[in-house]
């Protein structure tokens, strides 16, 4: 298990890094976190939701991914309130102090996440867990079911990841493991440094110093990257991604939404060298792009009307007047409806909200949740994870964006300049790039380049094994493994 003295430490990437690694080296890993907490999810081959960082894990070891690796996803909606995903469906929205509380839900999620850890670890060997947050907070120890208690369960090895760019590195590590019982502080048997910046030999003393007060050999100490590149679970970053318009490109703005959702949905167009892509909620960004991309969101009438409040929505509107592409995916597609109803307020109170009016569809939120990986246009893929159902609004052409290989349709389609969607990964499909690039083709100085965007992820999957491999001393984490069985 690489368990971590916080948030955002880097468990996600370097549990990816070693299942690659275990990978090369001939094993058959998988990934497992008991319980994730985020607003990016992925569909399985079998039409369930998972965490998007266990499927990158689960890609990265070469396999397709699955409910067992992320039994239990927590989606917020509010800050109190957040949709629950077990074994990959949801089963409700819940208040994060109800949820907390042993029994309140009536589902013992404890031995759920538990059978799903013992149903993998009976196919694939080894298992990289990964933790949630920091290993020492006191008050949630009782109702913990990822940390140290499923490191429990699984008999599993703890290597403890801190962040030395965020400062205290040498408290949070000693502190971490100070606050545990003495049964699981003899669990964690390594220490690996993340996001180290500058010369490592400054911190010969400071890894010697760790050993001492913590009696806990460093496994690593593993430089920060900015070259390689693995699809993050979180958007906290995504605002600072350069908003500046570029000549000779294609300028694609991202509508940055208070609850976006499955951001990697654009990963590839970042690596486009025809586009130039960035995320906002700036009007004066807007207006000035040529692509507007409306991104999925947890709670569309929410997200509907901040749009509506920040001006966000007439700017949207006024630049498809000029000339702009504008391309709704999931909840974006929800908004440039003409409404958005919700009679049973499964998203809160309001019944009703007007869409941007770009789209002659009505959304009505429904119960049941549409989660399933979808083929179409001879080959193209993608995956649905949706609530809701969408339809041509009054007497309105139907119009579909695709039609799946099972003969049923998605979306609607004004014309080249104005489309709606469901299907997260449709930009992963390079033909649709192109026709979404189209109408300004006058604009591209870069030659249209073929970007395989599968074999840049594999790659990548290789350059941070590599990384890894240099600085974090791998001989021995097999060996504390071997001595473990």
């Amino acid at each position: 298990m690489l368990a971590g003295t916080g948030s955002d430490v880097g468990k996600s990437v370097l549990a990816a890094a070693l299942c690659r690694i275990f990978r090369q080296d001939g094993y058959h890993p998988a990934p497992f976190k008991a319980q994730n907490m985020a607003l990016n999810s992925y569909a399985t081959p079998e039409g369930f939701e998972i965490g998007r960082a266990q499927a990158v894990q689960a890609e990265a070891a070469g396999i397709a991914c699955h409910t067992d690796m992320n039994p239990l996803l927590l989606k917020p909606q509010s800050d109190h309130t957040s949709q629950v995903v077990l074994n990959g469906k949801p089963i409700g929205n819940k208040d994060a102090y109800d949820y907390w509380r042993r029994g309140t839900s009536g589902i013992d999620f404890r031995k759920e996440v538990c059978d799903a850890f013992d149903r993998l670890s009976a196919r694939y060997h080894p298992i990289v867990m990964e933790g949630a947050g920091s290993i020492s907070e006191l008050n949630l120890r009782d109702t913990d079911i990822v940390n140290l208690p499923m490191a429990r369960h699984a008999h599993a090895d703890v290597i403890l990841v801190g962040d030395i760019d965020r400062g205290g590195v040498f408290a949070s590590v000693y502190g971490s493991i100070a606050l545990q019982s003495d049964e699981d502080r003899k669990r964690i048997k390594g220490i690996i440094i993340n996001k180290f910046r500058g010369d490592l030999r400054l911190f010969d003393d400071g890894r010697r110093m760790l050993e001492d007060i913590c009696h806990v050999p460093v496994l690593g100490v593993v430089p920060y990257f900015t070259d390689i590149h693995i699809e993050e679970e979180d958007s906290v970053a995504l605002a600072n991604k350069s908003r500046v318009a570029e000549r000779g490109k294609v300028n694609v703005a991202v509508v940055l939404l208070r609850h976006l959702s499955n951001f990697t949905d654009f990963n590839i167009l970042e690596r486009d060298p025809r586009v130039h892509l960035f995320y906002t909620s700036n009007t004066g960004d807007l207006l000035k792009s040529d692509i507007i991309i409306l991104p999925g969101t947890k709670s569309t009438l929410s997200d509907l009307y901040e749009l509506r409040r920040n001006g966000c929505a007439q700017a949207i509107v006024k630049a498809h007047r000029q000339g702009a592409v504008v391309l709704g995916i999931c909840g974006g597609y929800q908004m440039m409806g003409v409404e958005v109803c919700d009679p049973h307020h499964l998203e809160g109170d309001v019944e009703r909200l007007p869409g941007l009016g770009l789209l002659p569809v009505t959304t009505t939120m429904t119960d049941g949740k549409t989660t399933r990986q979808v083929t179409f246009n001879n080959g193209w893929q993608g995956y649905e994870i949706h609530q809701g159902d969408t339809r041509p609004f009054g007497g309105a052409e139907h119009r579909p964006f695709v039609t799946f290989d099972d003969g049923k349709t998605d979306g609607y389609v004004a014309d080249e300049k104005c489309m709606g969607t469901y299907i997260h990964g449709i930009l992963d499909n390079k033909a649709f790039i192109d026709q979404l690039l189209k109408p300004f083709a006058e604009k591209i100085l870069a030659p249209d380049t073929l970007f395989d965007y599968q074999a840049f992820k594999q790659q990548q999957y290789d350059l941070l094994a590599d990384h890894v491999r240099r600085y974090v001393d791998i001989p021995r984490l097999y060996q504390i493994m071997q001595d473990d069985d």
